[in-house]
């Protein structure tokens, strides 16, 4: 998706946001299990797409069950927020962004495999009204 087809979308009577649900297949383990590397995605993150945080990153380890548990993230941003989870037995990274500023989906996807060292990805759009 081309930042000109989500722009011209965005500015749609109709539409109130963008949402985009990004899985990063075989991330690498280290960067995905360092909580100081995931804060520091967000801040470059958010200076790539240009959006305010609000607050600091969150950033939690949790999962009494071994197939969910991994840090967790949440940033808020001024026009919405950023959250995250990474799995440590499958090391997928699972990032929402969702703001009703517009920015483009593929920026955020190619920035964000690329920083947690996966393999592939895949990402969802979705325009709320």
């Amino acid at each position: 998706m081309t930042a000109a087809k989500v722009i011209k979308l965005e500015t749609a009577p109709d539409v109130w946001g963008i949402a985009s649900a990004i899985d990063i297949y075989d991330c690498d383990p280290e960067k995905i299990r360092d909580a100081e590397l995931i804060k520091r995605f967000v801040v470059e993150l958010c200076d790539l797409i240009e959006m305010k945080r609000f607050g600091e990153t969150q950033v939690v380890h949790f999962g009494e069950d071994e197939k969910v548990a991994g840090f967790s993230m949440v940033q808020l941003i001024e026009t919405s927020l950023i959250s995250a989870h990474f799995a440590n037995q499958s090391n997928v990274t699972y990032l929402d962004v969702f703001s009703c500023k517009v920015y483009d989906p593929e920026v955020v996807r190619e920035f964000s495999q690329n920083y947690f060292g996966g393999k592939t990805s895949r990402l969802n759009v979705t325009y709320r009204h």
